[in-house]
């Protein structure tokens, strides 16, 4: 059975369960997060271990690409074809930065990979551009799969996560996490620590390096991971980790800055270890504080949401 079939089965509730001999009992109690959305679960049981607000529906920023990249593969559309780099039909509404030329050209594959390895917007434009049907077609098949994987708190509006508009949940991501590790590729892309695409009509090349520093640390066995970043959106990863043995999938939303959601990973790594997670920096506490007053109270005024908070934002995403 696939991981993501087995997850999709028990993806429903924090389960309390007893120990195996040897395991420690953990006690969510014992693990403060500094994300303001949070979600841990074993991949290998289906077991949900932790979670923090994972049904509030928010803005996900690059967390998208792992949707775009089960769509392109889904696809089945030739890796190893030349895709043109074609310009946006209309301006991103946020700041949408690129080193790549428009008119060269490059593989599908390469796109792929830059996309999610390095958060490229552009290439993850490319991608939906060069889809059959084109960008609208891409868009549908990601809602489309989101309804497939359960992910019933999600919708998708682009292919970057340069809209505020692409929004999901904690809980969600998580079986969207569990579905990318059926993809071989999208697993060795993520984990790709640095890169050189080489790109043609005109000939030259680019480096990437990975946007998650604990893909290059040799302490973490990443199975896979995304980034991704957007004012409105705060600080977020989702990744798997093989931790003692066992495929820990988390996803960490809104945090305050780069290295936040790289803190509360090692929280996890920790409490999974030893039932103490440690402690939150002061100010990465008081951001995650701040922002639960805002969460709610735009959860009490009708019509209110993040996406209107997210109206001139002019941050790049990474």
């Amino acid at each position: 059975m696939k991981i993501s079939s087995l997850f999709g089965i028990v993806l429903c509730a924090v389960l309390v369960t007893a120990p195996a001999e040897g395991q420690i009992r953990l006690d969510p109690a014992g693990l403060e997060l500094a994300s303001a959305q949070a979600a841990v679960a074993d991949l290998a049981s289906g077991e949900i271990l932790f979670t923090k607000h994972a049904d509030r529906q928010v803005p996900i920023a690059s967390v998208t690409k792992l949707m775009s990249a089960v769509v392109v593969l889904d696809s089945g559309e030739r890796l190893d074809e030349w895709l043109t780099i074609v310009p946006r039909a209309e301006r991103a509404p946020v700041n949408a930065y690129s080193r790549i030329r428009i008119g060269s050209e490059l593989r599908r594959a390469d796109l792929l990979r830059i996309t999610l390895m390095a958060s490229e917007n552009q290439a993850a434009y490319v991608l939906s551009r060069h889809h059959p049907g084109g960008r609208e077609a891409f868009v549908a098949a990601m809602n489309a799969k989101a309804a497939e994987l359960g992910m019933h708190n999600s919708r998708f509006v682009d292919s970057s996560g340069l809209s505020a508009q692409n929004r999901s949940t904690a809980a969600d991501l998580l079986r969207l996490l569990a579905a990318a590790m059926d993809y071989e590729i999208i697993r060795d892309y993520t984990r790709t620590t640095g890169f050189t695409a080489e790109f043609r009509n005109p000939r030259y090349t680019l480096q990437y390096g990975n946007t998650n520093l604990l893909v290059h640390r040799e302490t973490w066995d990443v199975a896979l991971s995304k980034t991704g970043y957007l004012q409105v959106a705060g600080r977020c990863l989702a990744m798997v980790a093989n931790i003692d043995g066992r495929p820990i999938a988390m996803v960490l939303l809104d945090s305050l800055g780069t290295r936040t959601p790289l803190g509360d990973a090692g929280r996890i790594g920790r409490w999974l270890r030893t039932g103490q997670g440690g402690s939150v920096a002061v100010a990465a506490r008081d951001y995650e504080r701040q922002r639960q007053l805002e969460y709610a109270r735009q959860s009490s005024v009708p019509g209110v949401s993040q996406c209107d908070a997210a109206n001139g934002m002019s941050d790049l995403d990474c």
